[in-house]
């Protein structure tokens, strides 16, 4: 496994904060019960929770419509 550089480490805690923080105002914007526990979980697991957010958003609306 490669060690990531500092300047590498800095992107991509800049990726995951950006990630959160957007699904986090979504979701609060959205009046969803849980944004606080979608944010951090966006932070933690980016690659997995925002696709599944979003997804899981998506379909809410459809279904609504």
């Amino acid at each position: 496994m490669a060690r990531l550089t500092f300047g590498e480490l800095l992107f991509v805690l800049a990726l995951a904060s950006v990630a959160a923080m957007a699904v986090f105002a979504h979701a609060e914007k959205r009046q969803s019960k849980h944004a606080t526990a979608w944010g951090v979980a966006a932070f933690l697991a980016a690659g997995v929770v925002v696709p599944v957010y979003f997804i899981r958003h998506w379909l809410k609306t459809r279904r609504q419509q």
